[in-house]
């Protein structure tokens, strides 16, 4: 293999990434209360197979030995959520110590096998209760999360240094508050435009909160974003491409670099205003440390009179003879060099950590061992049009795998294996694939130019 780690610098940053609902497990144990996720799994028909996330990895139990492996794969940064209902069960007000107990023995042990922890405050799973008082469609909202990332980094400041505010807003937002494909499973534009909003104004309040408090810290938030491509040059496929990227990838970052909505391009949007009060244009601004993307593939679409206020539909990679993932995702490497160009020509962004990159593919275990030379071969790819970018000049300083180990894929359920580690559900044995070690032979490049240095 020509790729080294050691060719992007000894101060770049490498790590891999999980979240809490996918892999901790012990939803109802040690005063954890009910997050939309694990009500959503519970309804009929709602995730493949009518599985769910009560048990997942069992992280919640198995921590010690994930983490004792990832130091033995030479990982030494972990980015990982912090579930907002184990630490206040009703989403406010009374406090969990068995889960602020169990966050602080997670990152202590962290620190102590030399692996520096990379958290993130909020990754899809809103405590039920406050679901039920409108969730992302209430404003009060935001106060409530203002009081949980302050308790945050009370509690857990002093050790973390690295933050991440949001996870990806439009996949929750939009899957979650519109198509109803993911918790809490809400439709409609009367939903999504005042939880896009009240989403928007906690990823930078929320932020603002986190630097009041210790300004020290280093603070971003996270972004899925894809390259949109039409489907031909004809007119009305380059513009229903356009409105699909304003939604993809300009919606959440354009109004935190005070850029505004970007509402001229897909009308539909001037209805966030209908939500907004005098101020909020100022208060969705702030400025970040740092902004995480996440990229896995890219988008090609083509004009379609079906689909409302889009008018446009994604055409599978499948469809177009393309390789694709087991998530039928198209495997462009060039995605994440454009994603990388693009975000770096806004003059706000500082900083770009890649905070997740990864592939699913069909995982067999054969013999004690997983093969998986796909995955290699992807990050291979990947990795390379990083580097591309970083050579150009795009200030990018870090890469996180997604993920550490195989879990729970929303609602894919247990179906699509992500994991540099394989996970046997049945027995929770964890076997390394062969991504994981080449991801360890990856590594060393870089260790042992420090030490030379």
């Amino acid at each position: 293999m020509g790729l080294h780690s050691s060719d992007f610098g000894d101060d770049f940053t490498w790590g891999v990434a999980s979240s809490a609902y996918q892999t901790e497990g012990a939803y109802s144990e040690d005063g954890k209360g009910l997050s939309i996720w694990d009500v959503f799994t519970s309804r009929k028909g709602k995730i493949k197979g009518g599985e769910n996330a009560n048990n997942a990895t069992s992280f919640y139990h198995r921590y010690i030995q994930d983490i004792i492996l990832m130091e033995f794969l030479g990982i030494r940064n972990f980015r990982f959520s912090l579930s907002w209902s184990r630490l206040l069960p009703e989403g406010r007000g009374q406090r969990n110590e068995k889960g602020f107990e169990f966050y602080n023995h997670l990152i202590d042990f962290c620190l102590e096998c030399g692996i520096e922890p990379w958290v993130t405050l909020y990754h899809w799973d809103l405590p039920q209760a406050l679901e039920e008082k409108g969730g992302w469609t209430n404003r009060d909202i935001i106060g409530w999360f203002e009081e949980y990332v302050a308790l945050c980094i009370h509690r857990f400041g002093d050790r973390v240094k690295n933050w991440m505010v949001l996870n990806e807003p439009m996949a929750f937002t939009g899957a979650g508050y519109f198509l109803g494909l993911h918790a809490p499973g809400r439709k409609g534009l009367n939903n999504f435009l005042p939880a896009v909003h009240h989403a928007a104004l906690s990823q930078s309040l929320g932020a603002n909160v986190i630097k009041s408090i210790n300004s020290n810290l280093q603070v971003g938030t996270t972004f899925s974003c894809a390259p949109v491509d039409p489907i031909d040059n004809l007119k009305f496929s380059v513009d229903a491409a356009q409105r699909v990227d304003v939604l993809s990838n300009r919606l959440f970052v354009e109004p935190l670099l005070g850029l505004g909505y970007p509402w001229q391009e897909l009308k539909v949007l001037q209805g966030v205003e209908k939500y907004m009060r005098a101020g909020d244009e100022k208060l969705l601004q702030t400025e970040m440390d740092f902004i995480g993307l996440q990229n896995y593939t890219r988008e090609v679409v083509r004009f379609s009179t079906i689909m409302p206020y889009l008018n446009a539909r994604l055409v599978k990679g499948s469809k177009r003879g393309m390789p694709t993932t087991a998530m039928d995702w198209e495997i462009y490497p060039e995605g994440i060099y454009r994603v990388l160009k693009r975000f770096n020509s806004y003059p706000g962004v500082k900083k770009i950590i890649i905070t997740e990159n990864g592939a699913a593919f069909n995982d067999r275990l054969e013999d004690g061992h997983v093969e998986d030379h796909g995955r290699i071969q992807f990050y291979e790819q990947y990795l390379e049009q990083v580097l591309r970018a970083k050579q150009e000049g795009v200030k990018v300083g870090g890469y996180f795998a997604w993920s550490f180990t195989d879990n729970f894929e929303w609602a894919e359920g247990y179906s699509k294996r992500f994991g540099l580690v394989y996970v046997d559900y049945s027995t929770q044995r964890r076997i390394v694939k062969s991504s994981g070690f080449w991801y360890q032979h990856f590594l060393q490049q870089q260790q042992l130019l420090k030490k030379v240095v």
